[in-house]
């Protein structure tokens, strides 16, 4: 392994223990915030789920991106996420969050709604920045920690920097997507999305799983509830599992038939496969700028990420 890479800094007693101490320090910060989170979330069985955001809860606003065509702004800002998927170094993919922390800023969204986003996909995130180091290949240039104890599992600094910088580019993807949906009415995004040349069936599936998430949501807390009154306290063991399974047998027993009966009720109201679109509001010269803009920034990013050297990575 010496041989392989350029520089190995062995970390003695003394370093590795500080080292543990941060590490556990920092794990218990995130598990008492999640606790807390988590008791926080469940005091209230009304309070709406991360896990089903309402997309367009701030589409009535007025900021850059309330006033932007569906169609110009869903396809400049996807665009833009892929510009930024494509960065290679830490510097700029730290500069893409900042950018997209001032996009948020400029789309008057709040932070909660989208801390709670961040927080779904933190698990995958911090997963990535812990395996990582250890795990990556090892090329010439390298500088790898040996921790006292720990001397079979060399620690990577090149593998720490590539999960930094993919945890950066994810989150600049995850802080675009609030513009891009919030500012608008879900049904004028999906008809940005149609203006793109998505399939209107594809459209009409997503409006119909959005829209019913929220009635099995309510469908699976009202069964919650009627357990809680008959004396239901969820545990880790066999009756809880049992108990459990047989809850979401009913709740997918219970969804089939409503969704039967939905789909008759829009068939004798002449659905035919799609929702009527209305009228589309003319594109201007002002939402091509704002396209040239966001688009001008992507490309930048990318072209200095390609041509600058980074001190990071």
């Amino acid at each position: 392994m010496k041989n392989q890479v350029s520089k190995v800094i062995v970390l003695d007693t003394l370093e590795s223990s500080a080292l543990a101490i941060v590490t556990v320090a920092v794990v218990s910060l995130l598990v008492v915030l999640f606790r807390r989170r988590k008791k926080h979330r469940y005091s209230d069985n009304r309070e709406p789920d991360w896990s089903i955001p309402v997309l367009d809860a701030q589409s009535d606003g007025s900021s850059f991106f309330h006033s932007w065509h569906p169609s110009v702004k869903v396809g400049t800002l996807c665009a833009s996420c892929f510009l930024i998927v494509s960065l290679n170094t830490l510097t700029w993919s730290l500069a893409a969050v900042g950018i997209c922390i001032l996009a948020v800023l400029l789309a008057r969204t709040p932070w909660e709604r989208l801390s709670r986003r961040l927080v779904a996909i933190s698990g995958f995130l911090a997963m990535l920045v812990v395996l990582l180091p250890f795990t990556s290949a090892v090329r010439p240039e390298d500088t790898v920690f040996l921790i006292f104890g720990m001397e079979n599992w060399p620690f990577h600094q090149r593998g720490l920097i590539v999960a930094l910088t993919i945890v950066c580019k994810a989150v600049s993807v995850v802080l675009l997507m609030e513009p891009m949906l919030a500012t608008a009415p879900f049904s004028r995004t999906l008809q940005g999305f149609s203006g793109l040349g998505l399939p209107r069936k594809l459209l009409s599936m997503i409006a119909l799983c959005h829209r019913y998430l929220f009635v099995f949501r309510e469908e699976i807390l009202y069964m919650q509830r009627a357990m809680r009154v008959r004396g239901f306290v969820p545990r880790t063991n066999l009756a809880t599992m049992r108990i459990m399974g047989n809850c979401f047998g009913m709740l997918f027993i219970r969804s089939f038939e409503r969704t039967e009966r939905i789909y008759e009720a829009m068939l004798s109201r002449g659905y035919r496969g799609s929702f009527p679109a209305g009228p589309e509001p003319p594109k201007t010269v002002y939402d091509f700028i704002k396209a040239a803009i966001c688009l001008v920034i992507a490309l930048l990013l990318l072209s200095v990420d390609r041509i600058m050297p980074s001190p990071l990575l």
